[in-house]
């Protein structure tokens, strides 16, 4: 049930179950905080596999055989590397990430109008996804950096612990170009991510209570919302890996020490596009795809836990 403005006109903060305050918006910020800290996180043994596999190819030839790897020469810690500067930093990267859609998501539906919004959603769900994403990468950039370096440095040649590892980079910022040095390749892996991820969520989740749920969306069980949620995360994922695995290939490679002082340009050249877009996709495809499910999963579960209703619709 949507709520009409306080002027009696059309507004996009009032079309939800609840009016979008400024309470709605910290809530969902808090939400993605939960969303991406927990599950990047937990997720880290495949995601230092996946870097290792893109910087070293010829040594990581997969994931099983190189998890094998990491384990047989830096022990059961090895595969854990970079735990603290992923659970900050995308902490920090979910809060920006949904929180600040939702105000955008709101604010450009606003400036469009009721028709416009209405005809070009999708144009919408675009363009509030790119936006948030432009200010959750400024905050993740210097923790993205330091979990490849430390997940990618030969053993006991960078420090692994967080704060050590923090330490050493600024220090040798003219080396690492820390703390911003990767930003323009972290807009090139995550604002096209994002936006895949954000849009096609909403076209999924929109053909779902179209065609496979027709009723109106409140009239089904927070079990039902919240399955229909995490089938189309996954979904969402797996085209979200797939558009953004070359950028990502270019930020590991970005932390090989082999490729220290060189632009993006040239590293891209040196490795070549098939090997930028192939390398480690499928480890990348499985690890995002589960990795999208659960975010929105966890994202909307709490949502509906605080009474604010599952994310999208008809």
């Amino acid at each position: 049930m949507s709520h009409l403005a306080p002027a009696g006109k059309w507004d996009a903060r009032y079309l939800g179950p609840v009016p979008h305050d400024s309470s709605y918006y910290a809530k969902c910020m808090l939400g993605g905080v939960l969303a991406c800290g927990i599950t990047h996180a937990g997720i880290t043994p495949l995601d230092v596999a996946k870097c290792n596999m893109q910087v070293n190819p010829a040594k990581y030839k997969g994931l099983t055989s190189g998890l094998a790897t990491l384990v047989r020469e830096e022990g059961q810690t090895g595969i854990w590397k970079g735990f603290g500067p992923t659970f900050i930093g995308y902490s920090l990267q979910g809060m920006f990430k949904y929180g600040l859609y939702e105000i955008f998501k709101d604010t450009y539906m606003n400036l469009a109008g009721e028709e416009i919004s209405t005809k070009y959603k999708p144009a919408i769900w675009l363009a509030g996804s790119a936006s948030a994403e432009v200010f959750a990468d400024i905050a993740l950039c210097p923790f993205e950096m330091t979990k490849v370096k430390i997940q990618t440095s030969p053993s006991g040649t960078f420090p692994t612990a967080f704060g050590a590892a923090l330490k050493e980079m600024s220090k040798a910022k003219a080396e690492t170009r820390y703390p911003f040095g990767s930003i323009v390749p972290l807009w090139s892996r995550q604002i096209p991510y994002t936006m895949a991820k954000f849009f096609f969520f909403e076209k999924i989740v929109q053909l779902f209570y179209t065609h496979v749920f027709p009723e109106p969306k409140e009239s089904y069980s927070k079990t039902t919302q919240l399955g229909v949620t995490f089938a189309s995360g996954y979904l969402a994922g797996v085209v979200c890996a797939i558009v953004s695995h070359p950028a990502d290939t270019v930020v590991s490679l970005m932390g090989k020490p082999a490729n220290k002082g060189k632009g993006i340009a040239q590293i891209a050249s040196e490795t070549g596009m098939v090997a930028l877009a192939t390398k480690g996709l499928g480890t990348r495809v499985l690890m995002i795809g589960t990795l999208t499910g659960f975010q929105w999963w966890i994202y909307d579960t709490f949502k509906a836990s605080m009474g604010l209703g599952t994310t999208g619709g008809k």
